[in-house]
């Protein structure tokens, strides 16, 4: 990549037009006529030749390249080789090839040899019969079915009827010819009202990947098997093998297309043909990492969510990306920028100052070809995606690339005719893509491990009360503790890995109805999927696209994230990206763990052969694993554990047999599993040692195989447990999140305790009310805000009320307001500490 990223794209000038007029250069093996064309028939001059009202212009041969019509004449810049405008690949438009001055002649049955330049790009004539087609209706022509005994006057210009076909002409506007001094075909002038005829654009693999030329950039849609491209991956990776180009590819992609093996983007992994990548997550495309690592291709990991969000900023010619996520880890320029290897010396990522506050910026670079998956095309190129199990970025990858004058290729599954597709199914408009591919089944599949669920797609419902329940291992019991930290009625991301079990835990515990849980390609709602349907979920409430998730969770939209964990150091730093020579990436990690108001790392305290036995409420290390996780210092800082505790943001690290705590002052072991030996099974095994103070047991329901009983222990705690007074400070907590109350008796009940514990003072207190996730009957609101209003009065000198929910502030505050109450509630509890506190 040069200095200046959008100077390449800039300098080829009109090579967007040459593009989606659909003209070509022929080459035709370094001579001035093809084998078989009749002496002198492309030997002559432009002007030269007999008479101009015969089949052709004099010195102009007609020929086919693989059922195209073309045009061959002398190229005059370059002498010795024959330049042609192919222009229209439909056989049925041209039932016998057209060869000489005027003359009709034999069908050119053998293939010419020598190579297509479409758009500036060379390709072989073997490969690619036609010029992939990009019309749109301005720029759209019109061949005549029989050109024989046609012709024009005055080289073209102006309508007139001659010969047979009587068709009327107009001269094509030079933009539209590569080489504006060259004569122009014909077309046919349209009718006022009449509608331009429009190109189908369905091509082969084989087609669309031969416009990919050496050094494009090349961005594509996939998260693990979910709309990934694979049958356009296979062409370019057999086009590659057969003809070794196209070479030194850009890669960039936000979420990484592979199976960890050898499909999606493990496909391309050739030396020679990929030169750099720019990617979000790299764990499932190991061939693409070992490259990186052994030095053979330039690589930088950036987060997922920016990535995601740059292909927008791409697609609007912005200069680049401005965010904060990303600070303080190995994304920061100052701790390597995500250059994954010595030879990838770019700066990407930059540190810039913004009213004191440092930013990250990103920076944008041209996207010369995007590959796009989807459900359904039609002839215009109309993409909708009705049976995939995510959007994702389809939109604005394609928008990215036409931004950058590039080239737009689409995978489907199915066509639709034309004007078939509802306006508000089409997710990609036929405006931004420029050829459609028909995948075979086997490279289509909505996932790598289901071919099609309409429950994925979120076009059927389908009961969960058949998934079997997970076996009590290492896993269920770290997703059963990190399960207990789920706020209910609060929004949750549930990350690759170990964490993809919380999901089935609070399922099995009939938790799913009282939280949300995401995934970060756009799911929201329903049961997200591990292994390889991760990103899929069943039954989502909504599916949206990938860029707009990350919009949420930058803005502070989730309030837990459970997510993995590989290392841990003792500031709380945590590394899931890069271990040794094996680069995993952050994926969504780092947007994720920088915004959501709470965090639980999962993970398994030792790795490599860990075993457990669990039962009866106790645990049992069966065999130790051998490699260490808790560490002395991270090999990359993935998540910085001092900014975390700085900005205060809870964070708790769960393992099969114990808990930690994130501190100011490091990490602090706060909880031990039942059968456990704190200083043999724990801190004999870490690389330093934790603080410790007073460490409790681990629930003991974790290790019994009967549920937990998780609804009513997070829904129904006792009353008395949600009140908290502090005599010395004259303070009382109240912890209302996720009551549910629907009896008058609960109201009167929670009159008396204040009462029971604020009368004894002598004195008023003040009082700080979480409200976060509670839920009043209506028929008992008047009820319970009359009590508001009597107990504040009696007992409280002052009230601070918060909820994170927005609807839950407007609520509350018209109640208390309408009581001559002070209306104002808070968004969190920090805040009540405010000079707005009542």
């Amino acid at each position: 990549m040069s200095a200046n990223p959008w100077e390449d794209f800039a300098k080829r000038g009109r090579e967007p037009h040459e593009r989606r007029a659909g003209v070509a250069r022929t080459v035709l093996d370094g001579r001035t006529k093809p084998a078989g064309t009749p002496a002198g028939s492309a030997d002559h001059g432009e002007g030269s030749g007999a008479d101009a009202a015969a089949m052709g212009e004099p010195g102009r041969s007609w020929l086919t390249l693989g059922g195209s019509l073309g045009s061959a004449v002398p190229d005059r810049d370059e002498p010795g080789r024959v330049a042609g405008d192919a222009l229209d690949r439909s056989p049925e438009a041209v039932p016998r090839a057209l060869v000489g001055s005027g003359q009709v002649g034999e069908t050119i049955r053998e293939p010419v040899k020598g190579e297509l330049e479409l758009g500036g790009r060379k390709v072989d004539v073997a490969q690619v019969t036609m010029p992939v087609p990009n019309i749109r209706a301005r720029d759209d022509y019109f061949v005549p079915p029989d050109l024989a005994g046609a012709g024009w006057r005055g080289r073209g210009r102006g309508p007139c009827r001659t010969g047979r076909a009587r068709w009327p002409y107009q001269r094509l506007r030079p933009r539209q010819i590569a080489g504006h001094r060259r004569p122009a075909l014909p077309v046919r002038r349209l009718r006022r009202g009449e509608s331009m005829p429009v190109r189908d654009k369905v091509v082969s693999a084989a087609e669309a990947v031969a416009i990919i030329r050496p050094g494009d950039m090349v961005a594509t849609s996939g998260f693990v098997g979910v709309g990934t491209p694979d049958a356009i991956f296979v062409a370019l990776e057999e086009r590659f093998r057969a003809t070794g180009q196209p070479r030194d590819l850009g890669l960039l992609f936000a979420a990484a297309p592979g199976d960890g093996k050898e499909r999606g983007l493990n496909r391309l992994a050739h030396d020679g043909l990929i030169g750099r990548v720019v990617g979000g997550h790299w764990s499932l495309v190991p061939k693409l990492g070992k490259m990186a690592a052994d030095g053979l291709i330039e690589a930088w990991n950036l987060p997922l969510g920016c990535v995601s969000q740059l292909f927008r900023e791409i697609a609007g010619r912005r200069p680049g990306l401005l965010s904060r996520v990303g600070l303080g880890t190995f994304v920061d320029p100052r701790q390597g920028g995500g250059k994954l290897n010595a030879i990838s010396t770019r700066d990407l990522v930059r540190v810039t100052e913004i009213d004191g506050r440092e930013w990250l910026f990103y920076e944008a670079f041209p996207v010369e070809v995007a590959i796009i998956r989807g459900t359904t095309a039609d002839p215009d190129g109309n993409i909708s995606m009705e049976r995939e199990a995510l959007i994702l970025d389809n939109l604005a990858i394609a928008m990215a690339a036409k931004a950058s004058k590039g080239f737009v290729i689409a995978q489907v599954e199915r066509l639709a005719a034309a004007d078939a597709l509802p306006a508000k199914q089409v997710v990609v408009p036929g405006v931004l893509v420029d050829c459609v591919v028909l995948a075979p089944p086997e490279h289509h599949g909505q996932t790598y491990a289901t071919a099609f669920s309409p429950a994925f797609s979120g076009q059927l419902r389908v009961p969960l009360d058949r998934i079997p329940p997970l076996a009590l291992d290492e896993r269920k019991i770290i997703a059963r503790r990190c399960a207990m930290e789920l706020p209910m009625g609060g929004v949750v991301n549930l990350g690759i890995g170990m964490p993809e079990a919380v999901a089935a835990v609070a399922k099995e515990e009939n938790l799913l109805e009282q939280v949300t849980l995401t995934a970060e390609p756009g799911i929201i709602g329903g049961l997200p999927q591990g292994g390889l349907d991760f990103g899929a979920a069943i039954n989502p409430s909504a599916i949206i696209a990938q860029n707009q998730q990350f919009d949420f969770y930058d803005g502070g939209g989730l309030d837990l994230a459970c997510l993995g964990m590989a290392q841990a150091d003792r500031q709380g730093n945590v590394n899931v990206s890069r271990f040794g020579g094996r680069f995993a990436g952050s994926g969504g990690f780092i947007n994720i763990t920088q915004n959501a108001r709470a965090l639980v790392f999962a993970g398994t305290f030792t790795a490599g052969g860990l075993r457990v036995e669990a039962g009866e409420g106790t645990l049992r290390i069966a065999h130790e694993g051998r490699s260490r996780k808790f560490v002395a210092t991270v090999e990359q800082v993935t998540f910085n554990g001092g900014l975390a505790a700085s900005s205060g943001q809870p964070v708790l690290f769960v393992t099969e047999r114990c808990v930690f705590e994130l501190t100011p002052s490091g990490i602090e072991l706060v909880e031990v599993a039942p059968g456990i030996e704190p200083e043999r099974d724990i801190l004999e095994l870490m690389d330093f040692r934790p603080l410790v103070r007073d460490p409790k047991p681990m629930d003991a329901r974790l290790f019994h195989a009967a549920t937990m009983g998780l609804e009513a222990m997070l829904l129904d705690r006792p009353l008395a447990a949600r009140f908290t007074l502090d005599p010395a400070r004259s303070m009382l907590f109240i912890d209302f999140a996720v009551y549910r109350v629907r009896r008058v008796e609960q109201v009167e009940a929670v009159r008396e305790h204040v009462k029971s514990l604020v009368e004894p003072l002598g004195r008023k207190v003040e009082a700080v009310i979480d409200y976060d996730g509670c839920d009043i009957d209506p028929t008992i609101a008047e009820a319970w805000f009359d009590m508001a209003r009597d107990v504040q009065a009696r007992f409280y000198d002052k009230a601070s009320r918060y909820t994170t929910s927005a609807f839950m502030r407007l609520k509350l505050g018209d109640a208390l307001q309408r009581r001559e109450m002070a209306p104002h509630v808070f968004a969190s509890a920090a805040e009540t500490a405010g000079p707005a506190a009542e």
